[in-house]
């Protein structure tokens, strides 16, 4: 058997989140084929490490060269240096854009880079700003290849960023969509017990200021009938979550369980799922809600529309827009059919388009091309 691939993780963070969950995925996809080194932009965000599979070789790096701060010829020469001890490297998101960069400056050497672009945070979601699109240009001009998500991200990679056709690979995020037909553990949701009386509309995101939960909050205030929200996730916007759910009078309503893993155990319990985000390109939580047989009431973020059945249309509303969304809500929330008949054909186009061999297959193909070694994940 040959050697291990000895595949080097740069990640912004490495708390659990979409594209945390895919690179475990693929991780424990690739099993003893591949050793792993991780390097999270922020040292001590390291839960998505939870889900690695029992017997997947992987560390976490100590005292790892600096991914974020001024541009700096020695900073980029210490990552270019550390690259150098691995046969592949991965990078993620802005936070780790200056792997690429280091790889430019200091290509003598230095192994085959493919970085993966999945969204930008809240001082993105506006637009992008003019000095990262340049410096991206720039870093990418050093990667084997981009992988992105989306059609959206695909077309800022094309237009924005000038990166060639043939360098830019759109990879559709897939999830074991079986698991989601099962049955949901009634106590996977610490605070929340069933009730058959109530519509459970659910949100699976970080509390983050980007993901706009506060609105979401208020979106489902306004909505009549017998109701309870919970929103699974962890981040610094818990505080004022709760603050909007007691000024709308609702806060007897909302669960707020923290992060839980494995979605499939509890998303069952929901009966559609919200999606309030003002930026989102690919959001896996909708691919999950979708193969659990539930309707998504969203903002058209990303590719949500593209992502839906076309009998989820109705429901994905005007962007940053509380009365469209609670207007959505409501009509899910009046009609158990409509909800039925909706998730349905959600589910359908999940298992159908979206489950996850086929994501595995093509990102396995994608990094065996960059090291020259075809099989070498296989």
């Amino acid at each position: 058997m040959a050697a291990p691939v000895n595949i080097l993780h740069l990640h912004s963070s490495f708390d659990l989140g979409g594209k945390e969950a895919r690179a475990v995925r693929l991780m424990n996809a690739f099993g003893d084929r591949a050793k792993h080194t991780i390097v999270s932009g922020v040292p001590d965000a390291l839960s998505a490490r939870d889900s690695i599979a029992k017997g997947v070789r992987y560390e976490i790096a100590q005292n790892p060269p600096p991914l974020t701060g001024k541009p700096s010829v020695a900073r980029y020469e210490a990552i270019a240096q550390y690259m150098r001890r691995f046969d592949l490297v991965l990078t993620y998101n802005w936070g780790a854009i200056d792997g690429a960069m280091a790889r430019r400056a200091f290509a003598k050497g230095a192994p085959p880079l493919v970085h993966h672009e999945d969204g930008f945070n809240a001082d993105e979601a506006g637009g992008l700003k003019i000095e990262r699109n340049i410096y991206r240009r720039l870093a990418l001009g050093a990667a084997h290849a981009l992988a992105v998500p989306s059609e959206v991200l695909e077309g800022i990679a094309l237009k924005t960023w000038k990166q060639p056709r043939e360098r830019v690979h759109r990879i559709v995020n897939g999830i074991g969509t079986a698991y989601y037909a099962q049955k949901p553990e009634p106590k996977a949701i610490p605070g929340f017990t069933p009730n058959p009386k109530e519509v459970v509309i659910g949100a699976l995101a970080g509390l983050r200021e980007v993901k706009d939960l506060t609105a979401l909050v208020r979106a489902v205030g306004g909505v009549s009938g017998r109701i309870r929200l919970v929103i699974v996730g962890e981040g610094p916007e818990r505080a004022n979550i709760i603050q909007a759910a007691a000024a709308m009078g609702m806060a007897d309503k909302l669960v707020l369980p923290g992060f839980l893993d494995r979605p499939y155990r509890y998303i069952g319990h929901f009966d559609m799922l919200a999606v309030s985000s003002r930026s989102e390109q690919f959001p896996i939580s909708v691919v999950e809600a979708m193969a659990a047989g539930l309707p998504i009431a969203s903002y058209p973020v990303g590719d949500i529309t593209r992502m839906v059945s076309p009998e989820n249309l109705p429901f994905v509303t005007e962007i940053a827009n509380e009365v469209r969304l609670r207007d959505a809500l409501q009509a899910l929330v009046a009609d158990p059919a409509l909800r039925a008949s909706v998730g349905a054909a959600n589910q359908a186009k999940a298992r159908a388009e979206f489950d996850e061999e086929v994501m595995i297959a093509r990102y396995r193909a994608l990094y065996e091309d960059a090291l020259n070694r075809p099989g070498a994940l296989t």
